[in-house]
Protein backbone atom coordinates (compact mmCIF):
# COMPACT_ATOMS: atom_id res chain seq x y z
CA UNK A 1 0.00 0.00 0.00
CA UNK A 2 1.50 3.32 -0.90
CA UNK A 3 0.69 7.08 0.02
CA UNK A 4 -1.22 9.00 -2.67
CA UNK A 5 0.18 12.38 -3.67
CA UNK A 6 -1.84 15.24 -4.10
CA UNK A 7 -2.21 16.06 -7.86
CA UNK A 8 -2.46 18.70 -9.66
CA UNK A 9 -6.31 18.84 -11.00
CA UNK A 10 -8.97 20.99 -11.95
CA UNK A 11 -10.51 22.08 -8.77
CA UNK A 12 -13.86 19.74 -7.84
CA UNK A 13 -14.99 22.26 -4.64
CA UNK A 14 -14.13 25.98 -3.97
CA UNK A 15 -15.01 26.82 -0.55
CA UNK A 16 -14.02 30.65 -1.00
CA UNK A 17 -11.00 31.36 -2.08
CA UNK A 18 -10.01 27.78 -1.81
CA UNK A 19 -9.84 25.47 -4.38
CA UNK A 20 -10.24 21.23 -3.37
CA UNK A 21 -8.60 19.02 -5.63
CA UNK A 22 -11.87 16.42 -4.60
CA UNK A 23 -14.68 17.52 -2.77
CA UNK A 24 -13.76 15.71 0.81
CA UNK A 25 -13.50 17.51 4.01
CA UNK A 26 -12.50 15.54 7.17
CA UNK A 27 -14.42 16.05 10.08
CA UNK A 28 -13.41 17.81 13.38
CA UNK A 29 -13.22 14.88 16.36
CA UNK A 30 -12.23 15.82 19.59
CA UNK A 31 -8.78 14.12 20.30
CA UNK A 32 -8.42 12.65 16.93
CA UNK A 33 -7.88 15.48 14.64
CA UNK A 34 -4.68 16.74 15.68
CA UNK A 35 -1.91 17.48 13.36
CA UNK A 36 -0.69 14.16 13.72
CA UNK A 37 -3.41 12.28 12.61
CA UNK A 38 -4.45 15.52 10.12
CA UNK A 39 -0.44 14.81 8.14
CA UNK A 40 -0.97 11.24 8.32
CA UNK A 41 -4.22 11.35 6.20
CA UNK A 42 -2.84 13.79 4.15
CA UNK A 43 0.20 11.63 3.07
CA UNK A 44 -2.55 9.16 1.43
CA UNK A 45 -4.84 11.53 -0.56
CA UNK A 46 -6.45 14.75 -0.68
CA UNK A 47 -8.78 17.57 0.34
CA UNK A 48 -9.53 19.94 3.15
CA UNK A 49 -8.14 18.97 6.96
CA UNK A 50 -9.58 20.74 9.83
CA UNK A 51 -8.43 20.90 13.24
CA UNK A 52 -10.31 19.41 16.33
CA UNK A 53 -12.46 21.96 17.82
CA UNK A 54 -11.25 24.69 19.63
CA UNK A 55 -13.68 26.59 22.08
CA UNK A 56 -13.99 30.55 21.28
CA UNK A 57 -13.52 31.36 24.96
CA UNK A 58 -10.01 29.44 25.35
CA UNK A 59 -8.83 30.80 22.43
CA UNK A 60 -9.14 34.48 23.04
CA UNK A 61 -8.15 33.64 26.90
CA UNK A 62 -4.86 32.47 24.78
CA UNK A 63 -4.51 29.13 27.17
CA UNK A 64 -2.01 27.19 26.47
CA UNK A 65 -3.67 24.38 24.96
CA UNK A 66 -5.87 26.10 22.77
CA UNK A 67 -2.73 27.99 21.78
CA UNK A 68 -1.04 24.36 20.76
CA UNK A 69 -4.00 22.85 19.15
CA UNK A 70 -4.34 25.53 16.35
CA UNK A 71 -0.66 25.61 15.58
CA UNK A 72 -0.20 23.44 11.92
CA UNK A 73 2.70 22.09 11.04
CA UNK A 74 4.79 23.74 7.97
CA UNK A 75 3.47 20.84 5.39
CA UNK A 76 -0.16 22.15 6.57
CA UNK A 77 -2.10 23.60 3.79
CA UNK A 78 -4.97 25.06 3.96
CA UNK A 79 -4.97 25.54 7.76
CA UNK A 80 -8.56 24.87 8.83
CA UNK A 81 -9.37 25.41 12.45
CA UNK A 82 -12.66 24.71 13.82
CA UNK A 83 -14.43 27.02 16.35
CA UNK A 84 -17.30 26.35 19.12
CA UNK A 85 -19.04 28.95 20.86
CA UNK A 86 -22.36 30.90 21.81
CA UNK A 87 -21.85 34.19 22.95
CA UNK A 88 -21.28 36.24 19.23
CA UNK A 89 -19.18 38.61 20.88
CA UNK A 90 -16.37 35.97 22.18
CA UNK A 91 -16.92 34.26 18.54
CA UNK A 92 -16.13 37.30 16.10
CA UNK A 93 -13.02 38.00 18.64
CA UNK A 94 -12.14 34.39 18.43
CA UNK A 95 -12.24 34.66 14.65
CA UNK A 96 -11.14 38.39 14.07
CA UNK A 97 -7.61 36.86 16.44
CA UNK A 98 -7.26 33.90 14.10
CA UNK A 99 -6.97 36.22 10.95
CA UNK A 100 -5.27 39.31 12.44
CA UNK A 101 -2.69 36.66 13.80
CA UNK A 102 -2.35 34.80 10.20
CA UNK A 103 -3.25 31.39 11.80
CA UNK A 104 -5.77 30.18 9.41
CA UNK A 105 -6.69 29.84 5.48
CA UNK A 106 -10.18 28.55 6.73
CA UNK A 107 -12.75 28.78 9.94
CA UNK A 108 -15.50 26.18 10.63
CA UNK A 109 -18.07 27.28 13.40
CA UNK A 110 -19.64 23.94 15.57
CA UNK A 111 -23.36 23.77 15.81
CA UNK A 112 -23.47 20.19 16.08
CA UNK A 113 -22.42 19.03 19.48
CA UNK A 114 -25.04 16.70 20.57
CA UNK A 115 -23.10 15.97 24.47
CA UNK A 116 -25.92 16.80 27.06
CA UNK A 117 -23.31 18.76 28.89
CA UNK A 118 -23.16 21.46 26.06
CA UNK A 119 -26.89 21.02 24.80
CA UNK A 120 -28.17 21.58 28.02
CA UNK A 121 -26.56 24.92 28.00
CA UNK A 122 -27.97 25.87 25.03
CA UNK A 123 -24.99 25.16 22.86
CA UNK A 124 -24.39 22.44 20.15
CA UNK A 125 -27.62 21.47 17.82
CA UNK A 126 -29.18 22.83 20.33
CA UNK A 127 -28.24 26.44 19.45
CA UNK A 128 -30.02 26.96 16.24
CA UNK A 129 -33.34 26.83 17.93
CA UNK A 130 -32.97 29.81 18.89
CA UNK A 131 -32.63 31.74 15.34
CA UNK A 132 -31.79 35.33 16.33
CA UNK A 133 -28.44 33.93 18.76
CA UNK A 134 -27.57 31.38 15.81
CA UNK A 135 -28.05 34.88 13.00
CA UNK A 136 -25.80 36.62 15.50
CA UNK A 137 -22.84 34.32 15.66
CA UNK A 138 -22.55 33.75 12.49
CA UNK A 139 -23.08 37.42 10.18
CA UNK A 140 -20.29 38.46 13.17
CA UNK A 141 -17.89 35.82 12.16
CA UNK A 142 -18.63 36.03 8.69
CA UNK A 143 -18.01 39.69 9.01
CA UNK A 144 -14.86 39.23 11.18
CA UNK A 145 -13.48 36.71 9.04
CA UNK A 146 -13.19 38.90 5.76
CA UNK A 147 -11.31 37.05 3.49
CA UNK A 148 -11.34 33.99 5.41
CA UNK A 149 -13.59 31.79 4.06
CA UNK A 150 -15.88 31.08 7.14
CA UNK A 151 -18.08 27.92 6.81
CA UNK A 152 -20.64 26.04 9.50
CA UNK A 153 -21.03 22.52 10.23
CA UNK A 154 -24.82 21.53 11.92
CA UNK A 155 -26.89 18.80 12.39
CA UNK A 156 -30.70 18.32 11.69
CA UNK A 157 -31.72 19.60 15.19
CA UNK A 158 -32.79 18.68 18.29
CA UNK A 159 -35.06 15.83 17.56
CA UNK A 160 -37.66 15.00 14.90
CA UNK A 161 -40.14 17.73 16.27
CA UNK A 162 -37.86 20.64 16.42
CA UNK A 163 -35.65 20.88 13.01
CA UNK A 164 -33.37 23.82 12.45
CA UNK A 165 -31.45 22.82 9.52
CA UNK A 166 -33.54 23.97 6.51
CA UNK A 167 -33.74 27.91 8.75
CA UNK A 168 -30.29 28.14 9.78
CA UNK A 169 -29.17 27.15 6.26
CA UNK A 170 -31.40 30.06 4.52
CA UNK A 171 -29.51 32.05 7.43
CA UNK A 172 -25.77 31.46 6.93
CA UNK A 173 -26.02 31.21 3.23
CA UNK A 174 -27.56 35.41 3.77
CA UNK A 175 -24.77 35.58 5.72
CA UNK A 176 -22.55 34.91 3.26
CA UNK A 177 -20.79 31.86 4.76
CA UNK A 178 -18.15 30.02 2.01
CA UNK A 179 -19.81 26.29 2.48
CA UNK A 180 -22.38 24.27 5.04
CA UNK A 181 -22.25 20.73 6.11
CA UNK A 182 -25.22 18.81 7.27
CA UNK A 183 -24.24 15.57 9.84
CA UNK A 184 -27.49 14.33 8.65
CA UNK A 185 -28.75 13.41 12.46
CA UNK A 186 -30.89 15.07 15.13
CA UNK A 187 -29.05 15.55 18.41
CA UNK A 188 -31.50 13.17 20.09
CA UNK A 189 -30.24 10.33 17.53
CA UNK A 190 -26.26 11.20 18.58
CA UNK A 191 -24.35 8.24 16.33
CA UNK A 192 -26.70 6.07 16.34
CA UNK A 193 -29.36 4.37 13.69
CA UNK A 194 -28.97 5.86 10.06
CA UNK A 195 -28.24 9.23 8.78
CA UNK A 196 -31.28 10.57 7.26
CA UNK A 197 -29.48 11.56 3.39
CA UNK A 198 -32.78 12.79 2.28
CA UNK A 199 -32.25 15.66 4.64
CA UNK A 200 -28.93 16.55 2.89
CA UNK A 201 -30.90 16.70 -0.56
CA UNK A 202 -33.13 18.83 0.73
CA UNK A 203 -31.01 21.67 2.05
CA UNK A 204 -29.33 20.93 -1.16
CA UNK A 205 -32.76 22.25 -3.00
CA UNK A 206 -33.01 25.08 -0.40
CA UNK A 207 -29.62 26.50 -0.41
CA UNK A 208 -28.97 27.24 -4.22
CA UNK A 209 -26.04 29.52 -4.13
CA UNK A 210 -23.27 28.09 -1.17
CA UNK A 211 -21.90 24.78 -1.30
CA UNK A 212 -23.45 22.40 0.56
CA UNK A 213 -21.74 19.15 2.22
CA UNK A 214 -23.72 15.82 3.22
CA UNK A 215 -21.68 14.18 6.64
CA UNK A 216 -23.56 10.39 7.99
CA UNK A 217 -22.29 7.21 7.40
CA UNK A 218 -19.86 7.07 5.06
CA UNK A 219 -17.49 3.98 5.57
CA UNK A 220 -16.01 3.87 2.32
CA UNK A 221 -15.45 5.79 -0.59
CA UNK A 222 -18.14 3.97 -2.56
CA UNK A 223 -20.59 5.18 0.40
CA UNK A 224 -18.99 8.84 -0.55
CA UNK A 225 -20.09 8.66 -4.51
CA UNK A 226 -23.31 6.96 -3.15
CA UNK A 227 -24.12 9.94 -1.04
CA UNK A 228 -23.50 12.81 -3.79
CA UNK A 229 -25.36 10.87 -6.40
CA UNK A 230 -28.01 10.27 -4.26
CA UNK A 231 -28.69 14.18 -2.53
CA UNK A 232 -26.70 16.63 -5.37
CA UNK A 233 -24.48 17.01 -2.30
CA UNK A 234 -21.35 19.33 -3.81
CA UNK A 235 -18.89 17.04 -1.48
CA UNK A 236 -18.60 15.03 1.94
CA UNK A 237 -17.33 15.47 5.28
CA UNK A 238 -15.74 12.50 6.55
CA UNK A 239 -15.32 11.32 10.93
CA UNK A 240 -15.92 8.17 11.94
CA UNK A 241 -15.21 6.13 8.79
CA UNK A 242 -11.89 6.98 8.44
CA UNK A 243 -10.90 6.06 12.51
CA UNK A 244 -7.71 3.41 11.96
CA UNK A 245 -8.20 3.89 8.28
CA UNK A 246 -6.39 7.25 7.25
CA UNK A 247 -5.87 5.67 3.57
CA UNK A 248 -9.95 5.98 3.25
CA UNK A 249 -8.68 9.56 1.79
CA UNK A 250 -6.37 7.51 -0.87
CA UNK A 251 -9.51 5.51 -1.59
CA UNK A 252 -12.01 8.88 -1.76
CA UNK A 253 -9.30 10.85 -3.80
CA UNK A 254 -9.15 7.64 -6.78
CA UNK A 255 -12.97 7.72 -6.32
CA UNK A 256 -13.87 11.19 -6.91
CA UNK A 257 -11.64 11.74 -9.78
CA UNK A 258 -12.64 8.86 -11.76
CA UNK A 259 -16.62 10.44 -11.51
CA UNK A 260 -15.07 13.47 -12.64
CA UNK A 261 -13.44 11.43 -15.65
CA UNK A 262 -9.96 12.71 -14.53
CA UNK A 263 -9.27 8.63 -14.18
CA UNK A 264 -10.84 5.35 -15.12
CA UNK A 265 -13.14 3.25 -13.16
CA UNK A 266 -10.47 0.41 -13.84
CA UNK A 267 -7.54 2.68 -12.53
CA UNK A 268 -9.81 4.16 -9.17
CA UNK A 269 -10.51 0.36 -8.03
CA UNK A 270 -7.11 -0.62 -8.53
CA UNK A 271 -6.28 2.18 -6.32
CA UNK A 272 -8.35 1.19 -2.99
CA UNK A 273 -6.54 0.00 -0.11
CA UNK A 274 -6.23 -3.37 1.07
CA UNK A 275 -3.88 -3.19 3.10
CA UNK A 276 -1.60 -6.81 4.31
CA UNK A 277 -1.62 -6.60 8.39
CA UNK A 278 2.70 -5.46 7.70
CA UNK A 279 1.13 -2.66 6.04
CA UNK A 280 -1.27 -1.72 8.81
CA UNK A 281 1.44 -2.35 11.13
CA UNK A 282 3.67 0.36 9.11
CA UNK A 283 0.70 2.66 9.18
CA UNK A 284 0.26 2.48 13.06
CA UNK A 285 3.48 3.42 13.94
CA UNK A 286 4.24 6.49 11.91
CA UNK A 287 0.80 7.71 13.26
CA UNK A 288 2.21 7.00 16.84
CA UNK A 289 5.75 8.74 15.78
CA UNK A 290 3.72 12.16 14.61
CA UNK A 291 1.91 11.76 17.90
CA UNK A 292 5.00 11.50 19.96
CA UNK A 293 6.62 14.68 17.53
CA UNK A 294 3.06 16.49 18.07
CA UNK A 295 3.29 16.29 21.78
CA UNK A 296 7.12 16.17 22.19
CA UNK A 297 6.85 13.75 24.78
CA UNK A 298 7.01 9.69 23.27
CA UNK A 299 4.90 8.75 26.64
CA UNK A 300 2.16 11.06 25.81
CA UNK A 301 2.50 10.14 22.03
CA UNK A 302 2.15 6.43 22.80
CA UNK A 303 -0.40 7.00 25.34
CA UNK A 304 -2.63 8.76 23.04
CA UNK A 305 -1.88 5.74 20.01
CA UNK A 306 -3.43 3.07 22.26
CA UNK A 307 -7.06 4.20 21.90
CA UNK A 308 -6.77 3.82 18.23
CA UNK A 309 -5.32 -0.26 18.44
CA UNK A 310 -9.33 -1.30 18.05
CA UNK A 311 -9.63 0.99 15.12
CA UNK A 312 -6.65 0.06 13.05
CA UNK A 313 -6.80 -3.27 13.51
CA UNK A 314 -10.67 -3.72 13.12
CA UNK A 315 -11.29 -7.33 11.52
CA UNK A 316 -7.54 -8.40 11.21
CA UNK A 317 -6.41 -11.76 13.23
CA UNK A 318 -4.53 -9.93 15.78
CA UNK A 319 -5.00 -12.04 19.65
CA UNK A 320 -6.64 -10.37 22.68
CA UNK A 321 -3.38 -10.75 24.30
CA UNK A 322 -1.58 -8.46 21.96
CA UNK A 323 -4.08 -5.87 21.41
CA UNK A 324 -4.08 -5.62 25.40
CA UNK A 325 -0.50 -5.00 25.25
CA UNK A 326 -0.65 -2.67 22.69
CA UNK A 327 -2.78 -0.64 24.40
CA UNK A 328 -0.54 -0.31 27.18
CA UNK A 329 2.42 0.61 25.33
CA UNK A 330 4.52 3.59 26.78
CA UNK A 331 7.72 3.62 24.28
CA UNK A 332 8.04 3.09 20.68
CA UNK A 333 10.96 0.69 21.33
CA UNK A 334 8.28 -1.59 22.86
CA UNK A 335 6.14 -0.39 20.55
CA UNK A 336 8.01 -1.95 17.89
CA UNK A 337 8.81 -4.95 19.54
CA UNK A 338 4.82 -5.97 19.72
CA UNK A 339 4.06 -5.31 16.04
CA UNK A 340 7.37 -7.29 15.13
CA UNK A 341 5.30 -10.35 16.10
CA UNK A 342 2.50 -9.87 13.90
CA UNK A 343 2.11 -11.86 10.58
CA UNK A 344 3.46 -9.23 8.37
CA UNK A 345 2.34 -10.87 5.63
CA UNK A 346 -1.65 -11.61 6.50
CA UNK A 347 -3.62 -10.43 3.74
CA UNK A 348 -6.67 -7.88 4.19
CA UNK A 349 -9.68 -9.71 5.34
CA UNK A 350 -12.28 -7.45 3.59
CA UNK A 351 -15.52 -6.87 5.00
CA UNK A 352 -14.24 -7.79 8.34
CA UNK A 353 -12.12 -4.60 8.28
CA UNK A 354 -14.76 -2.09 7.16
CA UNK A 355 -18.19 -0.73 7.78
CA UNK A 356 -19.20 1.40 10.75
CA UNK A 357 -16.46 2.27 13.46
CA UNK A 358 -16.23 4.64 16.58
CA UNK A 359 -19.48 4.54 18.51
CA UNK A 360 -22.51 5.13 17.49
CA UNK A 361 -24.23 5.27 20.93
CA UNK A 362 -28.39 5.13 21.47
CA UNK A 363 -31.16 7.33 20.87
CA UNK A 364 -31.53 9.77 24.29
CA UNK A 365 -33.32 12.62 25.02
CA UNK A 366 -31.33 15.75 24.89
CA UNK A 367 -30.80 18.21 27.79
CA UNK A 368 -31.85 21.15 27.18
CA UNK A 369 -32.17 24.46 29.53
CA UNK A 370 -35.35 25.05 31.03
CA UNK A 371 -38.44 26.28 28.55
CA UNK A 372 -35.77 26.19 25.96
CA UNK A 373 -38.39 25.07 23.36
CA UNK A 374 -41.32 27.50 24.43
CA UNK A 375 -39.74 30.08 21.61
CA UNK A 376 -37.27 30.46 19.13
CA UNK A 377 -36.53 33.48 20.67
CA UNK A 378 -33.44 33.83 23.94
CA UNK A 379 -34.79 35.40 27.01
CA UNK A 380 -32.58 37.15 29.83
CA UNK A 381 -31.96 33.68 31.44
CA UNK A 382 -31.43 32.08 28.60
CA UNK A 383 -28.55 33.89 27.29
CA UNK A 384 -27.03 33.83 30.80
CA UNK A 385 -27.24 30.14 30.85
CA UNK A 386 -25.63 29.76 26.90
CA UNK A 387 -22.65 31.56 28.21
CA UNK A 388 -21.47 28.83 30.56
CA UNK A 389 -21.32 26.30 27.04
CA UNK A 390 -18.63 26.91 25.92
CA UNK A 391 -16.68 23.45 27.08
CA UNK A 392 -14.03 21.34 25.25
CA UNK A 393 -16.12 18.36 24.09
CA UNK A 394 -16.45 16.60 20.58
CA UNK A 395 -17.80 18.48 17.83
CA UNK A 396 -21.32 16.89 15.94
Amino acid sequence: MSTTATLSHAPQLTIGPLALDVPVVLAPMAGITNTAFRRLCREFGAGLYVSEMITSRALVERTPESLRLITHHESETPRSIQLYGVDPVTVREAVTMLVAEDRADHIDLNFGCPVPKVTRKGGGAALPWKLGLFREIVEGAVKAAGDIPLTIKMRKGIDGDHLTYLEAGRIAEGAGVASMALHARTAAEFYSGHADWSAIAKLKETVTSTPVLGNGDIWSAADAIRMVEETGCDGVVVGRGCLGRPWLFGDLAAAFRARAGEISAAEAAAAQAHPTLGQVAQTFRRHAELLVEFFDSEERGCRDIRKHVAWYFKGYPVGGDLRANLATVDTLEHLDELLATLDWDQEYPGEAAEGQRGRAGSPKRPALPDGWLESRDLDGAQRAEVADAEVHNSGG
